[in-house]
């Protein structure tokens, strides 16, 4: 939580690839929806779109590359290194490929979140889009979530849906959560800004009101 609203919130985030999260946050920065400043980005691979569109928009970037430590322990112990360069408010996973270890995750308990594109607690993991529709679910969608060791069992904050048509494949499903996505992700991000988001307990609070175990619901306007 940011205690000097006259402040604008540093904000570290991590990707592994095309950024197009990335892009959301720098494009609320840019439209003055987001109150903080985007301190740093960090990828664990070298040439991928994320990094141009960091270098775009003038932000910081680092490359940590996984591939060149030897156990998990040790590239996460550097991705703290550089993160904690920059003394991040919010640290912000954005299609993060990498499965943290506890001892990085519990630096940064309460000021981290991260996506995953399926309605959790359905379908944590990956390939969320095509077991959704193997299951004849109905329904897919996207939950922003606190970042705790248990992978994709953090307390949800905020969830959008989206329908699951017949003629869907795993693309095309997964195309229309990417886009709601983008609308929550920097929603979710603001209210820590704005202080009106805090994780005690393991329990979520907006507004100091202690919110639903699966979230809150996104309505689109």
């Amino acid at each position: 939580m940011i205690s000097n609203q006259e402040k604008k919130a540093d904000i570290v985030i991590l990707i592994s690839g095309g950024g197009s999260n990335l892009q959301s946050f720098i494009d609320a920065c840019n439209r003055g929806v987001l109150d903080g400043r985007i301190a740093a980005v960090i990828s664990n691979k070298a040439n991928v779109k994320g990094l141009e569109r960091a270098k775009i928009a003038n932000i910081p970037s680092f490359i940590v590359d996984h591939n060149t430590f030897p156990t998990r322990d040790a590239f996460d112990l550097e991705l703290a290194t550089v993160v904690n360069m920059f003394k991040p408010d919010l640290v912000i996973l954005a299609g993060f490929m990498r499965i943290l270890t506890a001892s990085f995750v519990n630096q940064y308990v309460g000021r981290m979140i991260n996506i995953h594109p399926s309605v959790l607690p359905a379908y944590p993991g990956l390939n969320t889009h095509q077991r959704a529709i193997d299951a004849k679910d109905t329904i897919a969608g996207a939950t922003v979530h606190f970042v705790t060791p248990e992978l994709d069992g953090g307390p949800p904050v905020l969830q959008a849906t989206v329908p699951i048509e017949k003629q869907d494949t795993a693309e095309l499903l997964g195309a229309r959560v990417l886009n709601v996505e983008h609308k929550i992700y920097p929603i979710v991000a603001q209210w820590f800004c704005q202080g009106r988001l805090t994780l005690r307990h393991n329990k979520v609070f907006h507004d100091g009101v202690e919110i639903d175990e699966k979230g809150l619901l996104f309505k689109d306007k």
